[in-house]
């Protein structure tokens, strides 16, 4: 006999799962969180959603009428059991929902990404070969998060006339390390579609294109969500000298400071770490310095005791003043205050233990045994450090997905 349907509390589900997919989508490129603290906060997601699941037709009904507020978290819930119910006029329901917003796209692709493998293999293929752009764009979305190869979708997605679709696809062939596809990434060099330009530079130099890296460093002086993805490749596929010789000439360009401190952590170089102990004395780069002193020497600055207070009178992020419009949030919240003095005592100590010219990512010299235990062992921004160290390293090797369920992580990794 099935226990009695409580409806506040199955409510109360849905509204958990919504939050808890929120924070955990955010959590997946903090500074904080390790593969262990994922796979925790993903843990409590899923119990949620099994409390939506054993509700049956209830749970979908609660999920379906959060769907009208068209916030990602709703969708992602809905979805899942959408894709989990066998029933095609829920996924239907689920994807007129999403008014292809990028971060309900978003939102459905994860559900993709959460399914067992059953469902997956149920609705993924055919998705691939469906109609509606939609669809094909989601398939191949799925295929890549879960790093399963798509076969003929890929191609043929690439040939398709949604830019959307496209840069989709374009992205897929350097994340899955789809050699055969290289030549198709160059007729994408002058599209019209800023995505798509990025996109197939970004593989390219993924796979080895030594052309594709003029092409990617013109996205670091151009004002996108694209300056970030881009220097983080680069500055690890030059050799030292022209990593730093690129961030030289960033200086010349603009107000990048912020850009030079995080790319002084990427190269990895300890000939900077003096200037970066010099860079904690600015409030508003103490915190990114220090993060980039941790990436390069592997000490955290929190549980080492080299954190300082925050220092008098500094405010960052939105304020109280309802007269203040700067409502950006504080980017470096969630980053340890360093305690300069601290730091160069520590540094004084340990700094015969690394060799200037010598590329290090969390106090070893970058080499592919360590940039796994890196993978495993470390938090969230340095794990996607060591993903792209390893996807230079290995050629033939898909890039490993840290934004996957925490669960099937350490699955992948053996944990």
């Amino acid at each position: 006999m099935q226990a009695p349907i409580i409806r506040p509390i199955i409510e109360q589900h849905a509204e958990e799962a919504a939050f808890l997919w929120l924070q955990r989508n955010a959590a997946v490129r903090e500074p904080h969180y390790s593969l262990k603290d994922l796979a925790h906060l993903d843990d409590r997601l899923e119990a949620h959603i099994d409390g939506l699941r054993i509700a049956g037709d209830v749970g979908w009904e609660i999920c379906k009428k959060a769907l009208a507020i068209k916030e990602p978290g709703e969708i992602f819930t809905a979805a899942v059991l959408a894709f989990e119910s066998d029933d095609g006029h829920r996924v239907d329901e689920v994807i007129t929902a999403i008014e292809v917003a990028p971060e309900n796209l978003q939102a459905l692709v994860s559900a993709l990404g959460w399914i067992d493998t059953r469902h997956f293999q149920q609705w993924v293929p055919g998705m691939a070969n469906a109609s509606a752009d939609i669809y094909r764009y989601l398939a191949i979305s799925a295929y890549t998060i879960c790093r399963i190869d798509p076969g003929e979708s890929l191609s043929t997605a690439l040939q398709n006339s949604d830019p959307l679709i496209q840069a989709r696809a374009l992205r897929a062939v350097g994340e899955l390390k789809q050699k055969d596809l290289m030549p198709e990434l160059k007729k994408f060099s002058q599209s019209s579609d800023l995505a798509c330009r990025f996109w197939s530079a970004w593989s390219g130099v993924l796979l080895s294109d030594s052309s594709a890296i003029d092409r990617l460093k013109v996205f670091v002086s151009i004002e996108s969500a694209y300056c970030e993805p881009a220097v983080q490749l680069l500055l690890r596929v030059m050799d030292i000298k022209q990593a730093q010789l690129f961030l030289n000439g960033l200086l010349k360009t603009a107000d990048n400071q912020r850009l030079i401190a995080c790319g002084t952590g990427m190269i990895g170089d300890p000939v900077v770490i003096p200037w970066l102990i010099e860079l904690m004395a600015n409030p508003q780069l103490a915190r990114v310095a220090g993060e980039s002193f941790s990436m390069i020497t592997g000490v955290d600055i929190a549980y080492d005791d080299l954190e300082g207070e925050w220092p008098d009178g500094f405010e960052a992020g939105p304020t109280e003043n309802p007269e203040d419009e700067d409502v950006a949030t504080d980017l470096d919240e969630d980053l340890a205050w360093p305690e300069p003095d601290l730091i160069r005592s520590w540094w004084q100590k340990k700094s015969k233990n690394f060799r200037p010219g010598t590329r290090y990512l969390c106090g070893q010299p970058i080499h592919v045994e360590h940039c796994q235990k890196v993978l495993r062992d470390g938090y969230q921004r340095q794990r996607r450090a060591a993903v792209l160290e390893l996807a230079l390293l290995q050629a033939d090797t898909p890039v490993f997905n840290t934004s996957a369920p925490g669960f099937l992580q350490q699955k992948w990794l053996g944990k």
